[in-house]
């Protein structure tokens, strides 16, 4: 018996050799032929947890392009080199904006979490990653797309806000918008502030159970808890308001989806299936 593999997936590790770290990239090449201009792509975080996913969205959507309203394109899952679906340490650094903290271990013998590594790991996909997908396969440098889920959602606001240049599409999934004071929000504040135009599209995503208790964890040990955290993070409000700040920008267009039924894991695949809409959709070329 041998493991399935991820379909017309390619997964390599990849080590930029600047003593930055290895990140494992999981690659999606459409079939065919490119176009003329090169493939549009699609960035994503947590790639370990849902490259699976977003390849099956892919090769049964695009297929039918009259009846989805998707086209073929290329997709750059970003993970690690693990076997379990997160590396939660190096998650946390990557994907946490600046200045960031640290935090105690989540293991008894573990490493120190720290976060505020945004600003690298944005340095490496510009720098680095594009560069090596480039090489491997035509690429369309006009239609880029970047999404990430919960922490993946805040670093796709923080990506925007530093260096507005390098998407087109912004998918920002279940953002962790509240996280260290809400910073993001002074970020997003000073973006707008700027009244610069922006020519792009973002797309901010939220699930019904990610602020209020799903009917299956009412009456549960961890209610309680439960309640506290969402009235700390309230991510439906906060992923709202954040389209709603960000439609002052001129010609950056912003979307807010709100997904009924959805706890803030179960969304994970109707945002990404949201998402590849987003990127590859017919009525947004």
């Amino acid at each position: 018996m041998t493991d399935a593999l991820i379909p017309d997936t390619t997964v390599f590790d990849f080590f930029p050799g600047d003593g930055s770290a290895t990140w494992r990239i999981f690659l999606y090449r459409p079939p065919g032929e490119p176009p003329a201009e090169g493939w549009p792509v699609l960035y994503y975080t947590d790639a370990n947890a849902v490259a699976g996913t977003a390849a099956d969205i892919m090769r049964v959507q695009a297929a039918w392009p009259l009846g989805t309203g998707i086209e073929w394109g290329v997709m750059v899952g970003i993970g690690y080199p693990t076997d379990g679906a997160y590396d939660s340490v190096r998650r946390s650094w990557d994907l946490g904006p600046p200045p960031g903290q640290t935090y105690p271990p989540h293991t008894p013998d573990g490493p120190d979490v720290r976060t505020g590594g945004a600003d690298d790991f944005l340095a490496f996909i510009e720098e680095a990653l594009k560069p090596e997908i480039a090489r491997r396969v035509a690429i369309d440098p006009a239609r880029q797309a970047i999404t990430g889920h919960s922490f993946g959602g805040l670093f796709v606001l923080h990506t925007l806000f530093r260096r507005p240049a390098a998407f087109s599409r912004w998918i920002s999934a279940s953002p962790a918008i509240w996280w260290e004071g809400a910073g993001i929000v002074g970020a997003a504040e000073t973006f707008v502030a700027e009244g610069k135009p922006r020519d792009g599209h973002i797309l901010l995503l939220a699930g019904e159970y990610e602020q209020k208790l799903a009917p299956f964890q009412i009456g549960a040990p961890d209610e309680e808890k439960r309640r506290a955290a969402f009235e700390e993070s309230r991510i439906v409000d906060n992923t709202r308001l954040m389209a709603e700040r960000l439609a002052q920008v001129p010609g950056l267009v912003s979307e807010y989806v709100f997904l009924p039924g959805e706890t803030h894991m179960s969304v994970l695949p109707a945002c990404l299936n949201h998402a590849i809409r987003f990127a590859f959709g017919r009525d947004r070329t």
